[in-house]
């Protein structure tokens, strides 16, 4: 009988993988890839070719991979063997390595006007691990890895670097092999059985598996959990701010429940106020008002607006809703706060300013088509309603007998296979359907926090939410924000920094929050 991994042990290191995990270059490499296949099978094949996929593709294929062995994968995938040619072949060639060469081209054209950005959950997590004195470790297939942490201004972070350069000196086979990761932990003096792997590639999560490491961590930015468990992740989480470090545990996941009060770190967010203003971001259903059996009756009540509307006077306060945006400012009812209606996709503030994401238009007929399909799928079933938002739908099923649930979701997911574009995810008693683009409340409130033209050094930003589709905002503020859930009887995985026990203790923080930025202007 195989013996059972101990997946709660002491950690002497953490090594983290780069792309997808540390710095936010993924969508860079992904472009780069489809740019460099479609342009090759198009000139091969002609215009009856069948694209590359960003997501099928590029996870089966080529993400976690050394450049070469990337091209060769795909391209045998379809068929298409090549000569392997030589490193120094130009793009032009038709080889391996000439179009490796010519992907390379395309990402560092990319990299050259653009920054790359680390995560801030990751850097979050970073910090964390620093303060208890545990090494760490970044490996990368990518020849590119030092310009890319040198752009992104964390390559001294890490105590280790091992690279494509590296793996290509010392003649180590790319993932799934574990030979990359094998030579992080030996480079830096530690065993592979008291070390954590941390990995976004399905490849990278079967080399942490095969090299016998402590913990392997899946980090599912892509909808691609189960895959990652299957593939040997003892964990996976959607980002890493997710992550908290135990001397006795090594890495585990913080949950809604064991997540600490606010009122037990009032010291801590008063230290972090003393130079800083706050600026502060609101869901609204389930943190402003209750639940209620039908949307359409959350009606803010006169405590919680004259609590709102207080703080509103001495800070900077934005509502960032799933609603429609006209719908939760008319509930608000008040122009002088910032709104982000459809998850972010609608932005409205004061003075007449509004703008609309110009990526979710582009969506737009696939909501109405999808939005038909739904309501044919779920007519049947008694208590479900769809709704048709501006750039998101919304099938509630508070409504919907326990034992036709599972029909419920089932229905949803035949009408979501036909229709890629978009994605589902499941949030409290509704299930959301968006497009399927990296736009999210996480991305509402960096753009708000732009638009405000703050210097985010002199700023303390802080989120107060409940649902699944807050989490990207807490993910967003993990480094320099306070992220707070507002608990009821769900207990997931959170990147939250502390908790509020529902929507009474939230209009309790709000008075806080108000009283204590009187108190330092008094001062």
């Amino acid at each position: 009988m195989k013996e059972q991994k101990d997946t709660h042990a002491r950690l002497d290191a953490v090594l983290f993988d780069m792309d997808g995990v540390i710095t936010d270059t993924a969508v860079a490499h992904v472009a780069a890839w489809k740019k460099l296949f479609d342009e090759y099978l198009r000139d091969r094949l002609g215009e009856d070719f069948q694209p590359f996929d960003e997501d099928e593709d590029y996870r089966e294929y080529v993400d976690g991979k050394p450049r070469y062995e990337g091209v060769q994968s795909f391209l045998q995938s379809r068929g298409i063997d090549l000569p392997f040619g030589s490193e120094t072949d130009s793009p032009d060639k038709e080889t391996v390595c000439g179009l490796g060469n010519r992907k390379n081209g395309y990402f560092n054209s990319w990299l050259e006007n653009n920054a790359a950005e680390a995560y801030p959950g990751t850097l979050a997590l970073m910090d964390t691990l620093r303060k208890s004195q545990i090494p760490m470790g970044v490996f990368s297939s990518s020849r590119n890895a030092t310009a890319v942490l040198t752009s992104a201004g964390i390559l001294e972070c890490f105590d280790v670097k091992v690279d494509g350069s590296d793996m290509a000196q010392l003649g180590l086979p790319g993932k799934p092999d574990p030979a990359i990761l094998v030579q992080a932990a030996r480079v830096l003096g530690v065993a592979a059985e008291r070390s954590a792997v941390i990995e976004d590639a399905l490849a990278g999560v079967r080399a942490g598996a095969a090299g016998g490491f402590a913990q392997v961590i899946g980090v599912d930015r892509y909808s691609d959990g189960r895959k990652l468990a299957r593939a040997g992740a003892d964990m996976v989480v959607a980002d890493l701010g997710e992550l908290e470090f135990d001397a006795a545990r090594g890495l585990v996941a913080r949950m809604i429940a064991t997540t600490p009060s606010f009122w037990e770190r009032t010291e801590q967010v008063r230290a972090r106020l003393a130079d800083r203003r706050p600026v502060v971001f609101l869901d609204y259903d389930g943190s402003l008002t209750p639940i209620v059996e039908d949307p359409r009756d959350a009606v803010l009540g006169d405590d919680m607006r004259a609590a709102l509307l207080r703080l509103a006077e001495r800070a900077t306060v934005a509502i960032v809703s799933g609603r429609d945006l006209e719908d939760v400012r008319s509930l608000v009812a008040d122009d002088s706060l910032y709104y982000a209606g459809s998850h972010g996709f609608d932005l409205a503030g004061p003075d007449g300013w509004r703008e609309v994401v110009a990526k979710g238009r582009e969506f737009l007929p696939a909501l109405d088509e999808a939005a038909e399909a739904l309501a044919v799928a779920v007519r049947d079933v008694r208590g479900a309603r769809v709704e048709r938002k501006r750039f998101s739908i919304a099938v509630h099923f508070r409504q919907v007998a326990g034992e036709e649930v599972d029909c419920l979701t089932t229905s949803i997911d035949e009408v979501m296979k036909n229709h890629a574009r978009l994605r589902a995810s499941a949030g409290k008693k509704v299930i959301d359907i968006k497009p399927r683009t990296d736009w999210h409340k996480g991305r509402a409130v960096q753009c708000l926090l732009g638009v405000l033209a703050l210097e985010r050094r002199s700023i303390l930003p802080i989120y107060v939410g409940d649902d699944t589709t807050d989490e990207d905002a807490f993910r967003a503020l993990s480094h320099d924000g306070i992220g707070i859930v507002v608990r009821d009887d769900e207990n997931r995985r959170t990147a939250a920094d502390c908790a509020l026990d529902g929507v009474d203790e939230v209009k309790r923080f709000l008075d806080w929050l108000a009283g204590e930025v009187e108190t330092r202007r008094g001062r």
